[in-house]
C-alpha cells in the first residue's frame, strides 16, 4: 500500500500520524473538545506534543474526561492527587491552571453562549487557510495568536502564551497549516 504524503512533523510515530490524519487541522466547534485541546496545549508548554499525545489517555482519566464543570470545582485534595499521578505532567502550576482555566472557560460560555462562539469569532467562524510549502514556512505565532492570547489572559487564563495559542489554533482547525504536498491539505 502506498504511504500518504504528510506534514513532516508527524512522521516519527504511528500515534503522530494518526493524530495528524484524524484530528490536526480539522475544525472543532464543540466546547468539550475545544476545552480538551486547550488544556492539553497548556500542559504541552515547554514540552513536545508527542509527550502529551503519549499521555493523552492518562490525562483523560485523571481529569474526568476533561469535564470542565467538574474540573472548575476540583478540591485541594483532588489537585494533590493529580500532582501524584505519574501518568500526567505533574507540574504544580499547570495542574492548578487547569482548574482556573476551567473556571474562566465557563465564564466565557456565560458571556458568549459557548466557548466556540467566543474563539471562532476571531476568524469569523472559518478556518484561516495558509499555504506553506515547507514546515519552515509555518510560524510559531502570528499577530492573531498574540491578540487571542492577550484576550484569554485578560479573562484569567494561564499558560496561554501566543505560541500555545497558535498551536491550539492549528490543532482545532482555526488555522490550516498543512504543507502543500500533504494529503490532508484540501
Amino acid at each position: 500500500m502506498e504511504e500518504k504524503t504528510r506534514c513532516g512533523w508527524c512522521l516519527s510515530s504511528d500515534l503522530y500520524k494518526e493524530y495528524h490524519d484524524q484530528e490536526w487541522g480539522t475544525p472543532v466547534y464543540d466546547d468539550a473538545t475545544l476545552f480538551e485541546f486547550l488544556i492539553l496545549e497548556t500542559f504541552q508548554a515547554g514540552l513536545s506534543w508527542i509527550t502529551i499525545l503519549n499521555k493523552r489517555e492518562n490525562f483523560r482519566k485523571a481529569f474526568d474526561t476533561f469535564d470542565y464543570k467538574k474540573i472548575a470545582n476540583y478540591s485541594e485534595d483532588k489537585i494533590q492527587e493529580l500532582l501524584l499521578d505519574s501518568g500526567i505532567i505533574r507540574n504544580k502550576l499547570k495542574v492548578r491552571s487547569a482548574v482556573s482555566n476551567a473556571q474562566a472557560f465557563i465564564k466565557i460560555q456565560e458571556e458568549f453562549g459557548t466557548f466556540s462562539k467566543y474563539i471562532w469569532r476571531f476568524t469569523d467562524g472559518k478556518p484561516i487557510v495558509n499555504n506553506p510549502k515547507t514546515l519552515k514556512e509555518v510560524p510559531a505565532t502570528t499577530p492573531l495568536s498574540d491578540v487571542i492570547s492577550k484576550d484569554l489572559k485578560k479573562r484569567g487564563f494561564k499558560f496561554v502564551g501566543s505560541t500555545v495559542i497558535y498551536a491550539n489554533m492549528q490543532a482545532t482547525g482555526m488555522v490550516n497549516d498543512h504543507v502543500q504536498d500533504c494529503w490532508k491539505r484540501n
